[in-house]
């Protein structure tokens, strides 16, 4: 999985990655040249007092330096674009993907996972990517050269390098193997932490208002004492690993020194092939160091690879149209004819047939209790979720045809918890219209109902937004939703109780307003409060996720139980009829 995911990341940089190969070869041979010349030195310039000979393998020697120095340097240069281009790729992709994801899909994985997985998942990658390609490549070819050498300088001495290497690979995989679950459990907990600590500084004032804050310092404590258990964990498994290699350096040194010693007691091995000997054993010695740094990334960069391939393998429920369809004329008409949806293993669905149309210059509201289906028939709209049964059309084409940005065009939409970014004011209502100018800013929050409260403010249209608006009141976000939706002058508006925490006063003078500026426009507003409903042209009554009702005020008054139900818990008396007569 890892390697899969490496090599669809490395195959946009083919040519790149050929030339860093060649620069990492070209180098690795210049460095492992140099302990052969050397032993030439000593056997052939030193023993045989030629100093002609010395000087010119000296320059050689010299410029075979230079070759590995150049080659090093443009090959770290190489290889840092490359994976900074390959995490770039790869953060683009998942955040593409996650994009094209549903609300269901992107609820399974939860904001702060896919947070991890898109930014500290990939940089585990990139991390892996980079050793590798800076160091672990000319690492594999200084030990297998360094090995071949060593045969070549003296036998005897490189069999016995090769079968102590041997072993000291055989115990790294041991240590390695075990670092892979720990390393998955890591992460696991890694989420569960991030998680937890994002839910409690959001929630931070509904902890203090219950006085849980004892409670949720435990919470915090008991994921942090997991994290840091599965953590010693790990840190003893790599604690293990430069001991191990330690023990084997100084084993290795010894028994070949030891060894030598008897052959060129015997004269069976000159001096100058043991000084090559140990320059092999420095440079394998260091290569094997590298290489065990590579293995002790690995398992942490195939857990995180893991994690980003549930992410991409997730298929959308909503997927983008083979051939999408573009509506010749896009008229703003709404229908939904048979309208079912409920979430994947749920056992009753949260809507079912559910039929309604809206059309141009037409507000239709649809009214319900808590967990009616409100919000979810409205998602259907947009297609963040896809019907299970029936169908949705916009402008006369079916939702799932249609092209996905012609799409989002057409509508503008203000929830009922609206999300503000991070930036100025003005940079917030541009989200509906990036071209507005200033006057057209100033318009849109005058029918929001905006412009006192955005004029009052120090800088104005430029004054600073906290992310997600925590800086302004909530009835001020739901303002600057508005008019954001309204700047961008689609034809179609999905209001989402977007009144709920205006005063009565507000909410009459941004319905009045609205009822103008969205005269030609087709209106869905979705809320449980009769007030919001009554100057509607229909009105559609949701129960369990039903319709039960459609009509106007007056209509649902008189043949709607549910509807005066609801109106009898929301108005005085002498607004209901056959209130008082019950009373």
């Amino acid at each position: 999985m890892l390697i899969r995911l490496l090599y669809a990341c490395v195959r946009p940089y083919r040519g790149r990655t050929v030339l860093l190969l060649v620069l990492q070869v070209v180098q690795t041979v210049a460095t492992l040249m140099l302990p052969t010349l050397n032993a030439a030195v000593v056997d052939e310039g030193v023993a045989k007092g030629d100093s002609d000979y010395i000087v010119r393998t000296g320059m050689i020697m010299l410029a075979l330096a230079a070759v590995q120095i150049v080659g090093a340097g443009i090959a770290a240069v190489l290889s840092s674009r490359i994976t900074a281009a390959l995490g770039r790729d790869l953060r683009s992709r998942i955040f593409r993907h996650v994009m094209r994801l549903s609300a269901t899909e992107m609820a399974r994985f939860g904001t702060s996972s896919l947070s991890t997985r898109t930014v500290n998942d990939v940089v585990q990658i990139q991390r892996l990517a980079l050793t590798v390609a800076d160091v672990a490549v000319s690492a594999v070819i200084m030990s297998v050269g360094g090995l071949l050498l060593g045969l070549y300088q003296d036998t005897g001495l490189g069999l016995l390098l090769i079968g102590l290497v041997a072993v000291i690979g055989l115990c790294l995989s041991v240590l390695l193997r075990r670092l892979g679950p720990p390393y998955a459990a890591m992460q696991r907990c890694v989420d569960m932490l991030t998680r937890l600590l994002r839910e409690q500084i959001s929630g931070v004032r509904v902890i203090r208002a219950f006085v849980r804050d004892g409670h949720e310092r435990r919470r915090f404590g008991e994921a942090n004492d997991e994290l840091f258990r599965v953590s010693l964990r790990v840190g003893r498994i790599m604690a293990t690993i430069p001991v191990t290699l330690m023990v084997f350096m100084n084993v290795l040194t010894v028994a070949l020194v030891w060894f030598a010693g008897l052959r060129i007691e015997d004269g069976a091995m000159r001096l100058g092939a043991l000084n090559a000997v140990l320059g092999y054993l420095t440079l394998i010695i260091i290569s094997i160091i590298v290489v065990s740094f590579v293995f002790t990334e690995a398992p942490r960069a195939r857990a995180s690879a893991a994690r980003i391939e549930d992410v991409l393998r997730t298929p959308t429920s909503v997927p983008q149209p083979e051939i999408p369809v573009d509506p010749w004329m896009t008229t703003g008409h709404i229908d939904l004819r048979g309208a079912t949806f409920g979430y994947p293993g749920a056992q009753t669905p949260v809507l079912k047939d559910v039929d309604l149309s809206a059309g141009p210059g037409e507000t239709v509201a649809v009214l319900g209790g808590t967990g009616s289906g409100k919000t979810t028939l409205l998602s259907l709209v947009l297609r963040l979720n896809d019907v299970t049964t029936g169908s949705v059309s916009v402008s006369g084409v079916n939702v799932r045809e249609m092209e996905p940005d012609v799409l989002a065009r057409s509508i503008g939409f203000v929830p009922q918890r609206p999300y503000l970014f991070s930036g100025t004011v003005a940079s917030n209502l541009r989200y509906g219209n990036p071209r507005a100018t200033d006057e057209e800013l100033w318009h849109a929050l005058d029918v929001a109902q905006g412009t006192e409260f955005v004029e009052r403010m120090a800088d104005g249209l430029d004054s600073p937004i906290s992310q997600g608006g925590s800086n302004i009141s909530g009835g001020q976000r739901q303002r600057l939703a508005i008019a954001r939706a309204v700047l961008g002058r689609p034809l179609i508006y999905l209001l989402d109780d977007c009144f709920s925490a205006l005063d009565q006063g507000t909410e009459a003078a941004l319905r009045a307003a609205l009822e103008k500026e969205l005269a030609a426009a087709t209106v869905l507003l979705v809320t449980q409060r009769i007030g919001s409903v009554q100057g509607a042209d229909r009105i559609v009554v949701l129960d369990g996720g039903r319709v039960v009702g459609t009509g106007t005020h007056e209509e649902l008054l008189r043949g709607s139980a549910t509807y005066q139900e609801m109106a009898a818990s929301q108005s005085a008396p002498w607004e209901v009829p056959g209130a008082l007569a019950d009373a």
